[in-house]
């Protein structure tokens, strides 16, 4: 009987430890009430949960986003960045001057530049943006960063593993971040065949089996290409068949995704997130150089887009990409068009859609109709209801799978990136989303949302109130644990 006192009184303290931890540790106070139901209701199992899902490693910052170790010489950059900036923003169009808030906001947050000057061309699906990678691939000359989440060694994996080493055997400095997790399946093969060939290659934050829990929360979601600094590739494909609709109808599934092509100054930030990330994972110093970051090339030659990005992770003091979406949202006027494939949105940016919607903006959502999975499908679909009150519209898309990460304001501002509209996106992983301020490329991007709601069904709101009490039930239990999905 003693002996299961001392026990009783051991786990007492263990658990006030810990939900004292939750409490401090913790940001949102959403998320902090999930965890410490989890710690109170699941004896042992809650507390093991936290600790390997749930420490927060934002507030330790995994490592620090500095490429300039002179702290006069990053001083000097960062002014150089808002004069740039500003310039930019002077010249600019009309349409661009009524996105001020968000540019500046960037500026001042992560010290991403406004740029101008940018080619920008969309790519929709893999059929179209590999043969664009592809080529970008064979007229490298100086060197080719490339990061992904998931690399599959299947075909197209293959034929782009195939150029980069033909690449450098042609002397071309190739180096290949991928993430230790999701492109799991290039370990044992396609990776020892690129560093036979010369291409240097490293995993993002390296699995290992013991430390397997808790790393697998902080994943680098990017999708990033960079060529010579002045080519990028960015968006929500990754390397894999998936992504390829075959005209014979050969996959057993539509894969529906967007990403980008930028040529010009654009590219430097995304050169500057694979840098720090390169150091990170390489153990390197690589500095920046003119090599990596040449001088930009004319306006006449590049094309005349503004381009701006937003990035977060663990590495940030703030989340970025959060915050450019809420300004983003809060900037709108007449039509706001989103598309996600994670929809767990949060109570700031539900708010905020509710806001825009009842405020006369007409915004519409753009859905799987069936997620890959089902305990998120029943968190997402738990946000419907607030969102259909307020006079949002929602579309279900029928096709196939939507894995476009994409928001289009007033046809004026495009976003296209690899982040999703859940927590996982904007606190726990590495993500990236590039910002288009520009008419034709927003207006190309809306054409393209309203092409995928005619495959989709739209939600009826009345139905939708109506459907059955047990479903309401499993939806409304399954978003207590949404802030952990």
């Amino acid at each position: 009987m003693n002996w299961l006192l001392i026990f009783e009184i051991i786990y007492l303290i263990m658990l006030v430890v810990v939900c004292l931890r939750i409490i401090y540790d913790t940001r949102s106070t959403t998320k902090t009430l999930a965890y410490l139901l989890l710690a109170i209701f699941i004896p042992f199992g809650g507390m093991l949960f936290y600790f390997s899902f749930g420490i927060n490693y934002r507030k330790r910052k995994m490592y620090t986003k500095k490429l300039i170790a002179d702290d006069s010489m990053s001083a000097k950059l960062k002014e150089d960045i808002y004069r740039y900036s500003k310039y930019t923003f002077d010249q600019s169009s009309a349409d661009m001057q009524s996105s001020r808030e968000l540019a500046v906001m960037l500026v001042k947050d992560s010290q991403s530049p406004l740029t101008a000057g940018n080619e920008v061309k969309l790519l929709v699906n893999g059929e179209h943006k590999f043969p664009e990678v592809l080529s970008a691939i064979h007229q490298a000359k100086h060197h080719i960063h490339i990061e992904y989440y998931i690399y599959e060694d299947d075909e197209i994996g293959a034929a782009i593993a195939d150029a980069l080493i033909q690449k450098a055997g042609e002397g071309v400095t190739v180096r290949f971040i991928y993430d230790d997790f999701g492109s799991r399946s290039v370990r044992k093969k396609l990776i020892p065949r690129l560093r036979a060939a010369g291409v240097s290659a490293f995993p993002f934050y390296k699995v290992i089996f013991i430390a397997l829990a808790n790393r697998l929360n902080y994943r680098n979601h990017r999708k990033i290409i960079v060529i010579d600094g002045i080519t990028a590739f960015v968006g929500g494909i990754n390397v894999s068949d998936r992504y390829i609709n075959n005209a014979g109808g050969g996959n057993k599934l539509f894969w529906r995704d967007t990403h980008l092509r930028i040529d010009g100054p654009g590219v430097y930030y995304l050169q500057y997130l694979f840098l720090c990330d390169w150091n990170f994972c390489a153990n390197d110093k690589l500095q920046p150089d003119a090599l990596f970051f040449p001088r930009p090339s004319s306006p006449a030659v590049n094309g005349n887009k503004v381009v701006q990005i937003a990035a977060s992770g663990p590495d940030s003091d703030t989340p970025t990409i959060l915050f450019s979406l809420l300004q983003a949202i809060n900037l709108a006027t007449e039509e706001i068009l989103i598309t996600t494939p994670y929809f767990i949105p949060g109570e700031s940016l539900l708010d905020a859609l509710s806001v825009a919607a009842l405020g006369g903006v007409a915004v519409k959502l753009l859905v799987p109709g069936v997620s890959d999975s089902v305990l998120v499908n029943a968190a997402a679909r738990s946000y419907y209801d607030d969102l259909l009150k307020a006079g949002v519209e929602i579309y279900l898309y029928n096709k196939g799978f939507v894995h476009a990460k994409t928001l289009v304001a007033d046809r004026k501002i495009a976003i296209v990136g690899t982040a999703n509209m859940d927590y996982r996106s904007f606190d726990l992983n590495f993500e990236v989303n590039a910002i288009v301020y520009d008419n034709a490329i927003a207006g190309e991007l809306s054409d393209i949302f309203y092409e995928d709601i005619s495959a989709a069904g739209k939600i009826d709101a009345a139905a939708w109130e109506n459907r059955p009490a047990w479903k309401q039930l499993l939806e409304k239990t399954a978003r207590l644990v949404s802030p952990l999905l």
